[in-house]
């Protein structure tokens, strides 16, 4: 196996099935779904850098939830 697929298994078994069926269901590819799950593992796992960006993020998840930003 090689290492990009490694990687996509390690990521998905972090990740529950309902989560990638969502993000499937908002339209987003498998290779933008895995871009985002790596991403989330990254930033969780990264040192107190990551505060500012991950802030970014979940504000705009709650645009998006929200409704008021269109993925």
């Amino acid at each position: 196996m090689n290492a990009e697929g490694q990687l996509n298994m390690a990521i998905y078994s972090d990740t529950t099935l309902n989560e990638k069926d969502v993000l499937a269901q908002w339209g987003f590819t498998s290779q933008e779904i895995t871009s985002l799950l790596w991403l989330r593992q990254w930033y969780q796992s990264g040192g107190s850098d990551r505060t500012i960006i991950v802030r970014h993020l979940e504000f705009l998840k709650m645009l998006v939830n929200s409704g008021d930003l269109e993925v």
